[in-house]
């Protein structure tokens, strides 16, 4: 696990200390924990409350969904992701329910979602570590996902560990700090790429 990380400006311990674990050890998550992770997706944020989420969910409890979903999984994803205690796979509703109109922002809607389990599972001692390289192809046949529902991404979910399963470019990134892009790099006004004024007046105080 990386160290201690440093942020520019005081934030919640719960948002500093997340982190995406690549090694996972052997210990089960209980149903308690899942389920508070899902309850926590459950009262995220959407537009005009659609809640536009769905997730299938596997554990190691059950081999053979367990690894249908892992199926799911590139290549790329394998050598660690088969060794977490839960894998998900969440969904987006791309229309509105109540319309049938395009909802424009369903993926950025699951992602408030996904956030929230994220936080939770962070909260409760466990890792998240989410995946965009997936089948979606393979999903939608495994699952019967219909039509207007996108698979969007993977979550891998367990209680982070170093026990020397991972291969060694993993291992290493699994020891890395984080990093992020300055403020400056990324909040604008006026224009794109103008640096708003709050960013600049706050590193002249600096």
């Amino acid at each position: 696990m990386p160290g201690t990380i440093t942020t520019d400006y005081p934030i919640q311990p719960l948002i500093s200390s997340r982190w995406s674990p690549f090694a996972f050890d052997d210990r089960r998550v209980s149903q308690e924990d899942l389920l508070a992770l899902l309850e926590a997706a459950r009262w995220s944020a959407s537009a005009a409350n659609e809640q536009p989420w769905s997730y299938f969910i596997a554990t190691r409890d059950e081999p053979e969904e367990f690894a249908r979903l892992l199926s799911c999984v590139e290549e790329v994803n394998m050598p660690w992701a088969k060794f977490a205690a839960v894998l998900m796979l969440g969904c987006a509703r791309l229309t509105l329910e109540h319309t049938g109109q395009p909802y424009l922002t369903a993926e950025h809607d699951l992602g408030l979602a996904s956030a929230n389990l994220v936080f939770e599972a962070t909260a409760r001692g466990l890792g998240v570590h989410q995946m965009i390289h997936i089948h979606r192809d393979r999903a939608r046949q495994l699952f019967q996902i219909p039509e207007g529902v996108k698979p969007v991404a993977g979550l891998a979910i367990g209680y982070a560990g170093a026990d020397g399963r991972l291969t060694e470019p993993f291992q290493k990134e699994d020891e890395v700090r984080r990093l992020r892009k300055p403020l400056d790099s990324f909040v604008f006004s006026g224009s794109w790429s103008e640096v708003a004024p709050l960013v600049k007046t706050i590193k002249k105080v600096l």
